[in-house]
């Protein structure tokens, strides 16, 4: 009982204080920064990298897509470098899923190790601000709305598996999530996309169903290709930042693994219409 009481808390703690500093720009940009040094120090102990070129390498890009959307507010260079930014990004979360599903663990050579640090992780933050400004002016619905998708989509595959799962989705890498879960948490997270879209207003209902599928597909990969990081490194979280839950990472793994993919999907609509 006593554990739940703290898990419940601390969770609780983590989602008023993501809502309440989304509300204000600098404030989001400045809990990103804090969560992405966080979570880069967790993954850093995972892959066994012990250099601070990767802290610096995250400062430089969170600095820069910062600066650029914040301070001078401009589109002069953003698109092009983010496109850039984008197309690594995806194609190392790409290589991510073949090793998945195709290595009995994901090799980490040492420019592997860099390359990890940079385009899996921190990449996935500028996108996260980025995400914000998809509207060229700050406004956190789409993202807030993104990260509720990835809590009910988390909630609901729990609660599905826990109480109808039979078939393994992965067992070897994590072996509580089934295949019923899976389907629960993308169920569950359509039926929320139609109310996200109802109260936001940004998007259709049509996008927010697409995101909501794209959000549980990829979040699912990046909890996956998580735990498979933690298996290889012989431990149960990534750190113990949040009690009851593990490190931050273990919080934010679907979100920062499913960022580039949502930012992706926002860019197509955009040039469609």
């Amino acid at each position: 009982m006593k554990e739940i009481l703290i898990r419940s808390l601390s969770g609780l703690l983590y989602v008023l204080l993501l809502i309440l500093c989304l509300n204000y720009e600098q404030l989001s940009i400045g809990l990103f920064f804090v969560f992405g040094l966080v979570c880069l120090g967790e993954f850093k102990k995972l892959i066994q990298l012990k250099s601070y070129i990767p802290y610096f390498i995250f400062i430089v890009l969170y600095a820069i897509f910062g600066y650029w959307q914040s301070v001078l507010n401009t589109d002069t260079g953003l698109d092009e470098a983010t496109q850039i930014l984008m197309v690594l990004t995806i194609f190392v979360e790409l290589f991510l899923i073949k090793d998945l599903f195709s290595e009995k663990t994901i090799p980490l050579f040492a420019s592997k190790r860099f390359i990890l640090t940079t385009f899996y992780l921190s990449s996935a933050f500028v996108f996260l601000i980025l995400i914000a400004n998809y509207h060229k002016i700050y406004n956190p619905n789409i993202l807030l709305g993104s990260f509720i998708l990835v809590w009910v989509n988390d909630s609901f595959a729990f609660l599905v598996g826990k109480n109808f799962g039979k078939q393994k989705l992965f067992e070897k890498i994590s072996p509580k999530k089934t295949v019923e879960g899976f389907l629960g948490g993308l169920f569950f997270s359509c039926v929320a996309s139609y109310f996200i879209a109802t109260f936001t207003e940004l998007l259709g209902f049509t996008s927010w169903l697409i995101l909501s599928i794209v959000i549980s597909v990829f979040g699912t990969l990046g909890d996956l290709i998580e735990s498979k990081f933690k298996r290889q490194a012989n431990v149960k979280d990534s750190g113990v930042i949040m009690p009851g839950h593990g490190g931050l990472l273990d919080r934010l793994d679907s979100i920062i693994f499913a960022a580039p993919f949502i930012y992706l999907f926002l860019r197509i609509i955009q040039y469609v219409s």
